[in-house]
């Protein structure tokens, strides 16, 4: 069965609430020209609600993300959001362990791991980012970071629960620098981590998990990327602050 492409906006810290319902709204308009991928924005966390209801008046598929959150259902700890909250404000989708969060926060892939587990639980689809940095890279590590991301943040997770993943490649030296790893190097990462998923569930498995690119995608890269058989979509950062980028972007995969 082939997979679904997916392409998700990651709004990261921008916009306001007025933008935010702006962009919502043209891509909902929109949402025919990307027809059959399935399409996600992940707004600040304080934009959620805006961007939920503008998504669900326009009476749009288009699906609502979360750019993170915590493992633990309630309690006290201040200035998070538990995955129930995410869900009672319509979110289906949440990124966990973009980057960002791994080297300014300091997100561990076990913080990760205890994350999916409980974003699976509550009916969440996790979209797990990993990725080399370019020191990383130029030392030839790629494959041993990449592969102890992809274990660690995904141990023990069922091959049911595994098929519900989305995985995010992302090469840290290209998120937000305008460089973007050749079409054949992000293959080559892709062909590695489906076969990781093979070793932790099964091929079968593996050959139904979706697995995106992201690092500096944009409408003019995008189709290259798209004929890698084993890019399945892409994770957006800077283009998706603008409809007409996120879509092209987003047709490429179509």
């Amino acid at each position: 069965m082939p997979r679904t492409t997916i392409v998700a906006g990651n709004w990261k810290m921008n916009l306001d609430r007025a933008r935010a319902r702006e962009l919502a709204a043209a891509v909902a308009a929109r949402r025919g020209e990307a027809a059959g991928v399935e399409l996600v924005l992940c707004p600040p966390a304080v934009y959620l609600e805006t961007v939920g209801a503008t998504l669900a008046g326009a009476k749009s598929d288009v699906g609502l993300g979360a750019q993170n959150m915590l493992d633990k259902p309630s309690g006290a700890f201040t200035g998070e959001v538990a995955p129930p909250m995410l869900v009672d404000v319509g979110c289906r989708y949440v990124i966990l362990g973009h980057s960002e969060r791994r080297t300014l926060f300091g997100e561990t892939d076990a913080a990760v791991n205890a994350k999916a587990k409980a974003a699976l639980a509550a009916g969440l689809v996790p979209i797990v980012c990993v990725g080399e940095t370019l020191a990383e890279r130029e030392a030839g590590k790629t494959a041993a970071v990449v592969t102890t991301q992809v274990q660690d943040s995904l141990a023990g997770l069922s091959p049911t629960d595994l098929e519900k993943v989305v995985v995010a490649y992302e090469p840290v030296w290209a998120i937000g620098t305008g460089k973007v790893a050749t079409p054949e190097q992000a293959q080559e990462v892709h062909a590695l981590i489906r076969g990781l998923l093979a070793h932790l569930a099964s091929p079968a498995v593996a050959a139904q998990v979706r697995i995106q690119y992201g690092g500096s995608v944009k409408p003019d890269n995008a189709a290259s990327l798209a004929a890698q058989p084993d890019i399945d979509g892409a994770l957006v950062g800077g283009a998706s602050l603008k409809a007409d980028d996120f879509l092209g972007i987003a047709k490429a995969f179509a």
